[in-house]
């Protein structure tokens, strides 16, 4: 099986869980949202800030890699045109369900984040890309197809690991919440990993996950054309996470596609 595969069965499974990126949006927050008044993220606590959205009423939105029933609705029900790509067919479900209790139009469509052939050149005024790109082995082809797909002038917002994250053992972190450094990046779950380790890891329905560089996340998108306009970093959703308490967990980027 392929690690695509496994991790597509690892968030079906998840999106059952109590996972944050898995909990659907309530009523009142749609409601909300119709009234201009709504917020996303792209990583764990930061909201997107403002300037990076302006007016997306009617605009086509690309939600890539950010099913379960939060960012799609959200947007939709702020007035956008909104196209919800995600590997996990569950994720989708949950883009689905809130879009039918919530009478939105969002269009759902299942497949891997580093391929968008489906769509065509320069269809998208925005593409909005939660931290997930940790679950693909190379990230460059996302921000290749996120480059062909929107229009310029149109934004690619993303959020991405803290690639420092990895160098610890998490378990470790968990048990005895310390921070001693393990591994050399960059990471991969496939090569990093004691066999027993990643073993125990697929058994136990976990997705395989895997570090990039800055050079890869950042210089990556604007090999691929783009020009990065802005940029943040976020720490843990609650700052117990001892990672979090030293450095920040996560990186939020808006990146351009520059006009003619």
């Amino acid at each position: 099986m392929s690690y695509l595969e496994r991790n597509r069965h690892s968030w079906n499974e998840g999106a059952m869980s109590t996972s944050v990126w898995a909990q659907p949006v309530d009523k009142a927050t749609i409601d909300a949202a119709r009234d201009g008044n709504w917020e996303i993220f792209l990583t764990p606590k930061t909201p997107v800030p403002e300037a990076w959205l302006a007016d997306i009423r009617g605009k086509s939105i690309l939600c890539l890699a950010s099913g379960g029933g939060q960012q799609a609705p959200i947007l939709a029900a702020a007035g956008a045109l909104v196209v919800s790509f995600d590997l996990s067919d569950e994720q989708l479900r949950k883009d689905q369900m809130v879009a039918t209790r919530e009478r939105l139009s969002i269009q759902c469509v299942q497949g891997d984040m580093a391929n968008l052939q489906c769509f065509s050149d320069k269809c998208f005024d925005l593409i909005i890309h939660p931290a997930s790109n940790v679950f693909v082995k190379a990230v460059e082809f996302v921000w290749r197809e996120c480059y062909r797909v929107v229009r310029p002038g149109g934004a690619l917002l993303s959020g991405f690991m803290n690639p420092a994250v990895f160098l610890f053992d998490h378990d470790e972190v968990e048990s005895t919440g310390q921070l001693v450094v393990r591994y050399s990046l960059p990471y991969s779950d496939e090569e990093s990993l004691p066999e027993n380790r990643l073993k125990a890891k697929i058994e136990a329905g976990q997705p395989l996950e895997f570090s990039h560089s800055l050079t890869s996340q950042i210089g990556g998108q604007t090999d691929a054309g783009f020009l990065i306009t802005g940029l943040y970093e976020d720490h843990w959703y609650d700052d117990t996470w001892p990672f979090s308490t030293y450095s920040p967990v996560s990186i939020a980027t808006q990146a351009t596609r520059p006009r003619g």
